[in-house]
């Protein structure tokens, strides 16, 4: 009955091990101090940006009495990084640690979870009263209002598109084929650089003398700028007339020519159309001499033919101003708002009885002080283009590339009115960003940034790598 007092080679090896695995444990703990490699004190592995400091934990960490703090310091944090703080109106500036927790992988550092936002937002409170946004948000699908540009549903845009009519087969010019545009034919973030189907070369690198302050609505002060650099791909461009719109919409203004006038402001069109007409007469005097066409008479009486002769000052005069007139109240304000019509009586151009006299008619040279018509097309109101719907958050088209534009921009297919916004509202993002699997990430870092990059300040350098580092230096 005392087999168990006997040695067998399982206990024997059992015995061994349990005696071996300590001390070799303890020799390897030894091996890694005696080098200066921490690692074996870590609770885990540095995410990729910090992963030359495994073996420096007195990077991050206070040592006292030969033991790490816990914790990494936020001096230590900001001697390599600036983090600026995210509102002036805020209560609390948490630790860096709070939010950006180490030791856990190859992990996205920068991926702070809800519940660090939700330690201010989920009941916020401001130094400066009552807060800007709302105050109590948990996450994405918790709390987080309708997005502020879709609930107001206006653009303030003065530019008249049909979308509807648009994304129907259409005419693409004054009797050529119809075609069927795409959202990328007129709509690109800047970094793409693939040509224009519909653009005219004839005004493409121009340079109008239009500003930004004519066209773009003014950027909000208060959206925080990203850290990282543009690609060029995250946003839409403005449309352009040259690239998007010249190839159908001619701004042809007269039958003795093929070209447009300038897709410019009123008095550079009229500057170009003075010149265009002066040099077409010096070369064509014999139109000077003109007859009228009884079928352009609209009475219905039968006319007698009539002459009449110009000077080329007042035929310039009189077809600059019925070329205006078309361009006004027809071409310019097919797309803008035109603000006010200061054009002449252009009947004196057309044969009007009430101005015929003896075969000659009065010039419009004549009414014009000066013989200056400048300013007879209507001005055009600010565009007012909004750049930015959504200033407090980022969006980037280029990693949304695989799906089609009407996915999310489903409004583009029945809008009439320019006046309609078509960015889509907080609904159609829930469908693809929301938490659990076969979802897209929806944690509030993925759209928005905590630090004011905009306020942030150059750092001195200061720490040396060990690594670089020997007694000699």
């Amino acid at each position: 009955m005392n087999y168990f007092k006997r040695p067998t080679p399982l206990k024997r090896a059992k015995l061994w091990l349990s005696l071996a695995l300590p001390l070799v444990a303890l020799i390897w703990i030894a091996a890694h101090f005696a080098m200066h490699d921490s690692r074996v004190y870590s609770s885990g592995r540095l995410s990729n940006p910090h992963a030359v400091f495994e073996t420096q934990c007195a990077a991050c960490h206070v040592e006292k009495a030969g033991a790490y703090s816990a914790k990494a310091e936020n001096s230590a944090c900001l001697a390599c990084h600036d983090g600026p703080i995210h509102h002036a109106e805020q209560t609390r500036m948490p630790n860096c640690a709070e939010c950006h927790v180490e030791h856990r992988g190859k992990i996205n550092l920068s991926a702070a979870s809800n519940q660090s936002c939700a330690q201010c937002h989920s009941e916020l409170r401001t130094n400066g009263g009552a807060a800007h946004f709302s105050a109590n948000i948990s996450s994405l699908e918790n709390g987080h209002p309708e997005f502020r540009a879709a609930a107001t549903n206006h653009d303030p845009g003065t530019i008249k598109l049909n979308h509807k009519l648009h994304m129907q087969p259409i005419r693409s010019a004054p009797g050529g084929p119809s075609v069927q545009l795409e959202c990328f034919d007129c709509h690109r973030p800047p970094g793409v650089t693939k040509p224009w189907i519909y653009a005219d070369g004839k005004y493409l690198g121009i340079t109008a003398s239009y500003t930004d302050k004519d066209q773009f609505l003014t950027a909000s002060s208060s959206s925080l700028k990203a850290r990282n650099p543009a690609t060029g791909r995250e946003l839409m461009a403005p449309v352009k007339f040259a690239t998007a719109c010249a190839g159908c919409h001619l701004l042809t203004f007269d039958k003795r020519f093929d070209d447009g006038v300038p897709h410019d402001k009123p008095e550079v069109v009229h500057t170009f159309l003075m010149k265009k007409f002066g040099a077409y007469i010096a070369t064509h005097s014999n139109e000077l001499h003109e007859m009228q066409d009884p079928s352009r008479d609209l009475s219905g009486k039968l006319l007698q033919p009539r002459m009449r002769t110009l000077s080329a000052p007042q035929w310039v005069a009189e077809k600059v101003a019925v070329a205006e007139e078309l361009l006004s109240h027809k071409t310019c304000a097919q797309c803008h708002q035109m603000t006010k019509q200061n054009l002449p009586d252009t009947s004196i151009a057309r044969w009007s009885p009430a101005n015929v006299a003896a075969g000659t008619v009065t010039s419009i040279a004549n009414l014009a002080a000066g013989g200056n018509s400048a300013g007879m097309i209507g001005a055009v109101a600010p565009a007012n283009i909004t750049l930015r719907w959504l200033p407090h958050s980022r969006f980037d088209h280029d990693a949304h590339t695989g799906f089609t534009c009407v996915s999310c921009h489903a409004k583009a297919l029945t809008s009439t009115e320019s006046s309609e916004l078509l960015i889509p509202g907080i609904a159609t993002c829930r469908t693809c960003h929301a938490p659990g699997p076969n979802h897209a990430e929806s944690r509030c870092f993925e759209c928005h940034t905590y630090h004011d990059w905009s306020q942030r300040k150059e750092v001195k350098p200061a720490f040396r790598l060990p690594a670089l580092h020997t007694g000699g230096e």
